[in-house]
């Protein structure tokens, strides 16, 4: 296979998505032609993958190091609580905030390919819960890049494919088997057209991820909104390319409106079994206040303390079987 050098895969995976990448190393050809980026949502915990990857794929695999040029027939695979980002032929680590609740997350390594190689990427989505990677995809293609999803009935997780069918023009759909095989002839046949200018919103998306934006950055792609930041607190800024609908505060934070929604959700919930303990702890006081007043022969305050901690408990009982009735998150579906 002839060496194609304007183009560069990269891949998203989430939920079940270190079987699937493993199935598609076995199944990429030898030497292949063109570098490969990996973003699997490992957090910080550490991470054995391209270990698993070179021992059952015929083709290099490492953990991408700062700075690292891109080396055709290599998987750079983001190594734990990183972002991986492209910077012209090199590869660049950062710990700037997380994206989707995620570090290292997918749309910052998608965003920052579209803006380095443009009509070269070749972005796949695999498996995976949530929707990180709909917006990164959806980068790739405004930039003139070829979008492939695994199709959702052969994914553990169908979510994530789901909502970049749902947010992208995607250009290949296809099985897990066939997502290998489809690499090779698109890098072995097709040859990128000229690149044209970068959009506005990526560029400044970009620089937001290598640390670089201002305020006045966020001001030209977003507009502010009501909400807060789970993470920090700070306003969310409602981004103005409306699909997929998502969200970044000033510190660097972004989220998807179904990632928001399941942060507040957790947020909410949290908050709330918190009251529940507050009160738990102040019924327990008021009764030791209720029998240390009683062996004093205080039987007034005794009373008095064991009438308010019933009447803590029937608040504590209320909120905790609302908390227990709190609905559970949406799905992709809903925010599409």
């Amino acid at each position: 296979m002839t060496r194609s050098r304007n183009h560069v895969v990269v891949i998203g995976a989430s939920a079940g998505g270190v079987h699937a990448l493993i199935d598609l190393a076995e199944r990429l050809p030898a030497a292949f032609p063109v570098p490969v980026c990996i973003v699997q949502h490992i957090g910080s915990n550490p991470s054995l993958l391209p270990e698993l990857l070179r021992y059952r794929g015929p083709n290099r695999a490492m953990h991408a190091e700062d700075g690292q040029r891109l080396e055709p027939g290599t998987l750079h695979i983001a190594p734990p609580d990183r972002h991986l980002l492209l910077d012209g032929d090199r590869l660049r680590l950062t710990i700037g905030p997380k994206e989707n609740h995620a570090r290292p997350a997918i749309d910052p390594l998608f965003r920052s390919a579209a803006a380095s190689a443009g009509p070269g990427v070749i972005g796949v989505i695999l498996t995976g819960q949530m929707d990180d990677g709909a917006a990164g995809l959806r980068a790739v293609k405004d930039c003139g890049g070829i979008a492939v999803v695994q199709d959702p009935a052969t994914a553990a997780e169908p979510e994530m494919p789901r909502s970049a069918l749902q947010n992208t023009d995607v250009d290949h759909c296809v099985p897990l088997a066939q997502i290998a095989p489809l690499l090779a002839r698109l890098v072995g046949s097709h040859e990128p057209r000229p690149r044209g200018p970068v959009p506005e919103q990526v560029l400044r998306e970009v620089a937001i991820n290598r640390g670089e934006a201002t305020v006045e950055d966020l001001l030209t792609i977003a507009a502010p909104s009501s909400l807060t930041c789970p993470d920090c607190g700070g306003t969310m800024w409602e981004m103005k390319d409306p699909k997929p609908l998502r969200y970044r505060c000033h510190t660097g934070h972004a989220f998807s409106a179904l990632s928001l929604a399941r942060s507040q959700k957790e947020v909410s919930e949290q908050a709330l079994w918190s009251s529940v303990r507050a009160l738990r702890e102040r019924e327990m006081l008021l009764r030791r206040v209720a029998s240390v007043s009683a062996s004093l022969g205080d039987t007034a305050q005794a009373a008095a303390a064991r009438s308010h901690a019933e009447r803590v408990k029937q608040q504590s009982d209320a909120l905790q079987q609302f908390a227990e009735s709190v609905p559970p998150g949406i799905d992709a579906d809903a925010t599409a």
